[in-house]
């Protein structure tokens, strides 16, 4: 079975070569290539995991060696696979989510004069992304992380032709090489500190390691998974993101590229483990961030962008269970799982809204659209009630065990981490609950002769049926007998933590939570009339609509610094660097041009100039002499 892991790379690859270099030969079937050759990976991985259960846990990883990459005297690089309990759980969610994203953009991209190219950009992305998640070392990994970038930066900037959408894809391109130097040291760091790095070597030789260079390697590990997934302070790019195409922000923004970052930290684990101080880093950034977004997300009229907000808000509840440790691995892994079906579908609803509004993004310019558009409406209802956490849907039993993880941790900094967790989750119910009155309750705010809203073909609403029936019944087959847990122990570990309040009052305390979020959304938006602008707000409201000034700050601190950085150095080349070189050639220029004065070309000169030397000389030895 190990020889089939190879195929789930090269079936997406194989399309992406196809659609990318056969031409306009293939415009009128390069989006079926592209769909089928992603559903033919997500077929080996149904295959692949099938063979796995078959297995006891101590027997399912699955290793495949390709070629030896770099062996160049001691140092060595493999093309090698690893599929285990971890990197099946992002295969299958890769494909099969990815393939019904494929088969969504078929309708949406319909019109589209590139389409073929595009689809070949989503295979291109499939193979980077599952060439991340199947690599044996970092090494590996790290080539399909640039691979993703790459990608995302294609696909982002599809539509290149709106300076907006351009802007987006370099902005998100140069944010994540900043994550990227992170992991590119840390590599370095763990070949100096193990000589390999090989995923089996590292993790048995960290307890071997000192705790200061564990944590080195684990803060520059968070750094590349800030800039992947879009954490603090590295968010930035995500809300330009939407200006691609939908299909591209369902595809990035749920099951993929956002997700890398979790995947690092928790296939680091045995690091993070050893280096508490890099465990509280991770803790703090994820925290800060679950927040950071749901308040950005509050504050949207882009339907794309408060699903933005959301996601960056999501990845960071995983981000924090992840920094807990053995006790959250599994619940950030659940949480990822889950939430790869919710935002999934939700990113596709908005797209089938736009789809049947003429591109419209301005949920104050929508209103009323259940009427017109049902099956979006139930689908992105779903997607809505699980990402709110409502009972019984799979929001509820991922992220509620987050919160339980959280508040796990234990003395003050569980309450905090757990105060965090259920605030954030009131704003998510007040967020999403904003997103789903303004667009499909209320009256129509939208111009009849403008707009003419309309269900979208099957080949978009079946995929987003799919994706609702996991957003409603994936978190409970995962809960059942703790059945994600116990297939994650293996990879990952698992403890139980010592929560000072029992499960029973966290679910009841998130309910309270979620109950206040949808209340407050209702006062505001349900029972008063949606202005067609928005009102101008408070000081905090004003700044989540600018994301809470990350932008600003990044002008000011890195932009205005960078300038003055280079102005300074600048200054210190001219007066330093080139004065010093400048000042010798003319201290030598001078001296030359004076002794240059001693050569007359005159004979008379230099035989009085030979004259007095020969007396020199004579008077030296006579002196000499008589001493």
């Amino acid at each position: 079975m190990e020889n089939l892991i190879a195929l789930l790379v090269a079936a997406p690859l194989v399309g992406a070569a196809l659609l990318l270099c056969g031409g306009k030969r293939l415009d009128r079937t390069g989006h079926w290539i592209g769909s089928l050759l992603a559903v033919a990976s997500f077929a080996v991985a149904v295959v692949l995991f099938a063979d796995m259960l078959g297995k006891g846990a101590e027997h399912r990883a699955l290793h495949q060696h390709l070629f030896s990459w770099i062996p160049v005297g001691g140092f060595r690089a493999d093309i090698a696979f690893q599929l285990d309990q971890l990197s099946m759980t992002f295969v299958l969610l890769i494909t099969g989510v990815g393939s019904l994203i494929h088969i969504y953009s078929i309708g949406y991209m319909e019109h589209d004069e590139r389409r073929r190219r595009f689809f070949g950009y989503l295979n291109l992305f499939l193979a980077a992304m599952l060439l991340l998640v199947l690599a044996d070392n970092y090494l590996l990994l790290y080539v399909g992380w640039e691979g993703v970038g790459l990608a995302s930066y294609l696909l982002i900037g599809f539509w290149q032709h709106k300076p907006s959408a351009a802007t987006a894809a370099k902005k998100a391109f140069l944010v994540n090489r900043v994550g990227d130097m992170g992991l590119s040291i840390a590599i370095m760091l763990m070949f100096t500190t193990f000589g390999t790095f090989a995923f089996g070597p590292v993790f048995a030789a960290a307890g071997d390691a000192s705790e200061g260079r564990l944590t080195a390697i684990g803060l520059v590990l968070l750094l590349a998974a800030c800039g992947k997934s879009a954490q603090v302070p590295l968010q930035s790019w995500l809300g330009d993101a939407m200006e691609g195409p939908t299909p591209v922000s369902a595809l990035i923004h749920a099951a993929t590229m956002v997700t890398a970052g979790v995947y690092l930290i928790t296939r680091s684990g045995a690091i993070f483990n050893l280096a508490p101080d890099a465990q509280t880093a991770v803790v703090v950034v994820g925290a800060v961030t679950l927040l950071f977004g749901a308040i950005v997300g509050c504050a949207k009229d882009d339907i794309k962008k408060a699903l933005a907000g959301s996601t960056m808000s999501q990845i960071g509840y995983m981000v924090l269970a992840a920094g807990l440790g053995p006790i959250g691995y599994a619940f950030a892994i659940m949480h990822l799982v889950t939430h790869g079906f919710f935002k999934a579908g939700l990113f596709l609803g908005a797209g089938s809204v736009m789809h049947g509004m003429n591109d419209e993004v301005d949920m104050r310019r929508y209103g009323g659209l259940r009427r017109y558009m049902p099956v979006t409406f139930v689908t992105f209802g779903l997607g809505y009630l699980a990402i709110i956490g409502f009972p019984g849907l799979s929001g509820f039993f991922s992220k509620d065990k987050i919160i339980e993880a959280a508040f796990a941790r234990g003395g003050t900094e569980g309450w905090i981490l757990g105060g965090a967790a259920l605030l954030g989750a009131a704003i998510t119910a007040f967020y999403m609950t904003r997103v789903m009155l303004m667009t499909f309750f209320g009256e129509k705010r939208w111009d009849p002769e403008e707009f003419h809203p309309h269900e979208s073909p099957k080949v978009m609403t079946v995929p987003m049926i799919v994706l609702a029936v996991g957003s409603v019944f994936a978190g409970g087959l995962f809960s059942v007998g703790d059945a994600f847990v116990r297939w994650l122990e293996p990879v990952t570990s698992f403890a139980h933590g010592h929560s000072p309040v029992s499960a029973g009052v966290v679910t009841a305390a998130t309910m309270v939570v979620l109950a206040i979020g949808v209340g407050i959304a209702w006062l505001m938006y349900g029972r008063k009339e949606v202005p067609a602008t928005a009102p101008r707000g408070s000081l905090l409201t004003r700044a989540a609509r600018r994301d809470l000034l990350q932008d600003d700050f990044n002008h000011v601190v890195l932009v205005r610094g960078g300038e003055h950085l280079t102005r300074t150095l600048v200054y210190l080349d001219h007066s330093l660097v080139d004065g010093a070189v400048n000042g010798t050639a003319a201290a030598m220029g001078g001296l030359s041009s004076r002794l240059r004065q001693l050569q007359t070309g005159f004979v008379r000169s230099y035989a009085v100039q030979m004259l007095g030397g020969a007396a020199v000389l004579v008077a030296a030895t006579l002196l000499m002499r008589g001493v």
